[in-house]
């Protein structure tokens, strides 16, 4: 998952809303989101990755949310750990955020930014293991950082949390849209989530990768069809308050093609926390 807008409790009508484009290599063995359980119980709505079998985003009836991102790297490599275990080891858990921490080996992992909370506790967390403040330097020591996350609007793509980048201000300006017009909130998410229009030149980030394929990448959704790469799947997410009943999840999916958006297909799902 390369572009994720989220808003946590930032309106009382809408205690998450969660808006993201996952971006990969299309030859890169996938499964669309669907339910999915350990040893039968405890289940989990996510995409998979088929190849190391963790996930890039996913919910648990239980009411945990995971989101993952990769930190972009001139040097690609993989860690030793598949950074998707991440997320699927706290949808699966049963541990507290603090627990999880623990367990995280931040050396073990290619650069990764983790977002995890709970829906019915309120307590949410990023976690990384580059430094915030120059997350694309290679060569320096990998760290747990963290931070904690109160109620409001956030973005992240493969820097550091809120890093403003382009793309992820558009996305983070949709999210401000969606939640003031709640009629309406599909609209502005899936029509920022579709966007692919590089940014200027002079907006572009250095991350250390060669400026065409930095361009390529600055849009929200991407197009890289050369390199057998680009935006795989689309996501909306939105909790609707239950009040004394359990929150009802609903939850709209577009996958996507080399062609681009209109070439794949949308499906909606919904389930209860």
């Amino acid at each position: 998952m390369c572009l994720i807008a989220f808003a946590i409790n930032a309106t009382a009508a809408c205690p998450l809303l969660i808006a993201a484009n996952r971006d990969e290599f299309f030859d890169r063995p996938t499964a669309a989101w669907h339910r999915w359980t350990r040893d039968g119980e405890g289940g989990v709505w996510a995409g998979r990755d088929l190849r190391d079998g963790g996930t890039w985003l996913g919910v648990s009836e239980s009411g945990r949310v995971a989101m993952l991102t990769n930190v972009r790297s001139a040097q690609v490599g993989p860690g030793a750990r598949s950074r998707g275990e991440l997320a699927a080891r706290w949808l699966q858990g049963d541990g507290s955020l603090d627990a999880l921490i623990r367990q995280i080996d931040p050396a073990a992992y290619a650069g990764f930014n983790l977002v995890v909370g709970d829906g019915r506790s309120g307590d949410w967390v990023w976690l990384g293991n580059r430094d915030p403040q120059q997350p694309h330097q290679e060569g320096t020591p990998a760290h747990l950082h963290q931070r904690r996350l109160g109620p409001g609007i956030y973005g992240l793509s493969n820097a550091a949390l809120d890093t403003p980048w382009p793309k992820t201000r558009r996305l983070k300006e949709a999210m401000g849209l969606a939640l003031a017009q709640p009629g309406d909130w599909l609209a502005p998410l899936s029509e920022a989530l579709a966007d692919d229009t590089p940014a200027p030149g002079h907006e572009l980030p250095d991350t250390g990768v060669p400026k065409e394929l930095e361009t390529g990448l600055s849009s929200p959704f991407v197009r890289l069809p050369e390199h057998g790469y680009g935006t795989r799947s689309s996501l909306v997410l939105r909790v609707w308050p239950g009040g004394s009943a359990a929150e009802r999840v609903e939850l709209h999916e577009w996958t996507h093609t080399p062609q681009g958006w209109n070439a794949g297909s949308h499906s909606r799902h919904q389930m209860r926390w």
